[in-house]
């Protein structure tokens, strides 16, 4: 837990405080006498008497008891004045501006290692080092500039870079977002954005906590307690908007799996955010205004009417509300009919509702209330409204505010003559309104956030499974590829269905073994990871003496140990496959088999463990849906099968966590079944 004097310090002593408002320590000081601070300030500088009107310690030595400490000084003198201000001062929170820390050297680190020991020990809390600080409604302890407007409803923000954190407010301030707290956490050597949030969880009161939460994220050093946080946050009535970026770069191992060459460390973060039910941005921008769209009442249908007197942006809109699965439907009869009279000569109602440049506040405010009363087609209403300079606007922005108060409907506001009718959009965002300066952002905000996904249920039921017979080839397994045998065996004991198999060395073996199990069967070289690609599956085999000759031919192909011979069975190639992610754990992916898989590259993922609806999400949420459910006549796929199947893998896993890359390629779909025909585990202890 952090310590409050951290969140609300009755005490704060400025190390490294000075007059010069354009360094760290001038600047964070002015913040803190301009936002007001109603405790006890002290500044500690060994050169001067007085600092912007306060009395100046010479060291911390000289210092009463006090809270917190924010430190703008050089990092080599940091050691010691935490040493001094824990054991002497009884100071709890401590926020380290000054970088030179685990950012720049080896030397730094150890510092950085110093300081949170010697804090730990009087359970005390950090935020930073080489950080911007801290902003909540207690103070304003930061360096830098905006302050936002801070507001118990506003949203709490914490962010792992302190320039981000002051773009993202920039961007968010001018469109009337307001914050309740900002953290910048900096090198988190202490507390990073995982240990904020579980704070702001275990405190959270739903009466008076903010209902907002913006993350921007650099590295997820603790993905489950991000997930356990986040999730019940939401459960409680949050929403939460998250930027994790460095999503790009190229894994460092290279795979030797289906399913290892298709998850990445940042699809990983994709399914980790869906499962928590984290909305997840881009940008700045795609950030700000997904926030903006949570202050606003919520989109319970996906139907929006477009009120206008721009026929452009409407037409913007209407395409980034329909390219992203939200409907902007006809509005028609007698009642639309009836609206049309009260508009001038030339205006539409058919949805985008367009009442022309020379429409009036009154018109907006009877159409409003038609869209509100009169259409059931109708589940929200965006509302465009700018102007060309040549009159103020605040009789039309002062009715907006008024209809929102008390509208069932949600209205959002798209007011983009940001320069002309600067004064008047001034003038409502007082009112403690936001702004859609973009209706395209818009548009695609609210799609996004209709379509997030709620987080999964606390706790997940997993299909049942022969633990210890999984345990005990595990345990008995080296590292690297199980051999055949051993597979069959774990799929037995996990449960998922297989076809028949035999793997055979001799030629005399595999013409047996093929007769017992049925022709016509397959056969497929073992050993090979890419068998297809080395001629190392033959079809369709329906008689002994193919049989003989294939075995002779594949059993010369490189590193071929062995032929696996199946019954030929039929079905759509479906994949499902698990690969461990370094702190994250397994993640387990689906989709259609066989070459597919890598030419569509069409693949669902989600964290294990995994529920039966995260499964049945994460097929409905594949491109190739349709193939599965049966398209143009063809016959589809049993998807309650498939889906136990994905949540088989996911018990699998979660019982034998040294699998590192599993695949099921393919699984043999049809309406009556799902088979497993093909299967690798790799295991990595």
């Amino acid at each position: 837990m952090i310590a409050k004097e951290l969140i609300a310090p009755k005490s704060i002593v400025v190390v490294g405080g000075t007059d010069n408002i354009h360094a760290p320590g001038g600047k964070l000081l002015k913040n803190l006498l301009d936002g007001d601070f109603n405790g006890d300030l002290y500044v500690v500088n060994p050169k001067k008497d007085e600092i912007q009107g306060l009395k100046v310690y010479h060291s911390v030595d000289e210092l009463p008891q006090v809270d917190m400490a924010i430190m703008a000084i050089a990092a080599k003198f940091i050691p010691d004045t935490v040493e001094i201000l824990t054991e002497q001062k009884a100071t709890k929170g401590f926020i380290i501006l000054s970088a030179g820390f685990s950012e720049e050297s080896h030397e730094g680190e150890e510092l950085e290692k110093q300081i949170v020991e010697q804090i730990n020990k009087y359970d005390g809390s950090l935020i930073g080092p080489n950080c911007i600080g801290v902003l909540n409604t207690n103070y304003n302890g930061v360096f830098t500039t905006p302050i936002p407007t801070l507001d118990p409803n506003g949203v709490d923000f914490i962010s792992g870079s302190g320039a981000t954190a002051v773009f993202i407010m920039e961007s968010g301030v001018p469109k009337g977002l307001t914050f309740n707290s900002v953290y910048s956490v900096g090198n988190s050597a202490q507390l990073g954005v995982e240990e904020v949030l579980e704070y702001l969880d275990e405190t959270f009161d739903a009466q008076t906590s903010s209902k907002v939460k913006l993350l921007y994220i650099e590295n997820i050093d603790k993905p489950k307690k991000l997930l356990k946080h986040a999730s019940s946050l939401i459960r409680k009535g949050c929403k939460i908007a998250a930027i994790k970026s460095g999503g790009s770069e190229a894994g460092s191992r290279a795979a030797s799996s289906h399913t290892g060459a298709l998850a990445s460390s940042d699809t990983a973060v994709e399914a980790l955010f869906q499962k928590a039910g984290i909305v997840r941005c881009h940008s700045r921008e795609e950030l700000t205004t997904i926030a903006s769209v949570f202050m606003h009442k919520e989109l319970e249908g996906k139907k929006i009417a477009i009120i206008t007197h721009a026929g452009g942006p409407a037409v913007m809109l209407t395409d980034a509300l329909s390219n992203n699965g939200l409907e902007v439907p006809s509005i028609e009869g007698a009642k639309a009919e009836d609206l049309l009279t009260k508009l001038f000569p030339g205006s539409s109602v058919a949805n985008p509702i367009d009442f022309l440049a020379t429409g009036t506040a009154e018109q907006l405010g009877d159409i409003i209330d038609a869209v509100d009363n009169d259409f059931d087609n109708i589940d929200a209403m965006v509302v465009v409204f700018g102007s060309p300079g040549l009159f103020p606007v605040f009789d039309v922005y002062d009715l907006l505010d008024e209809k929102m108060k008390t509208t069932k409907k949600p209205i959002y506001p798209v007011l983009p003559s940001v320069v002309n009718v600067a004064e008047e959009i001034k003038h409502f965002l007082a009112k403690g309104r936001i702004n859609f300066p973009d209706e395209v952002l818009l548009g695609e905000a609210l799609a996004k956030v209709y379509y997030s996904d709620k987080p999964v249920e606390e706790k997940i039921e997993l299909p049942e499974v022969d633990s210890e017979k999984i345990r005990s080839i595990i345990d008995a397994a080296n590292n690297g590829y199980l051999e055949p045998e051993k597979v069959v065996e774990l799929l037995d004991a996990a449960g998922i269905n297989r076809a028949g198999e035999a793997v055979v060395t001799t030629k005399k073996a595999a013409v047996e073994k093929a007769n017992n199990l049925g022709l016509p069967v397959v056969m497929k070289v073992v050993g090979p990871v890419h068998k297809s690609d080395v001629g190392g599956v033959v079809l369709n085999v329906n008689d002994n003496k193919t049989i003989e000759s294939e075995f002779e031919r594949m059993m010369k192909i490189k590193d071929t140990t062995a032929i696996l011979i199946q019954p030929m069975l039929s079905g759509t190639e479906l994949f499902v496959g698990a690969k461990r992610e370094d702190k994250f754990g397994h993640m387990v992916l689906c989709g259609l088999g066989g070459i597919f898989i890598e030419v569509l590259e069409d693949v669902k993922a989600g964290l294990a463990p995994l529920s039966n609806t995260e499964a049945h999400q994460m097929i409905q949420g594949l491109n190739s849906y349709g193939i599965i459910r049966g398209a143009r006549g063809q016959e589809g796929v049993n998807e309650d099968m498939f889906a136990e199947n994905v949540q088989r893998v996911s018990a699998l896993v979660n019982i034998a966590p040294e699998i590192f890359e599993m695949d099921l390629n393919p699984l043999l779909g049809s309406p009556n079944r799902v088979v497993a025909v093909d299967a690798r585990i790799r295991i990595e202890k």
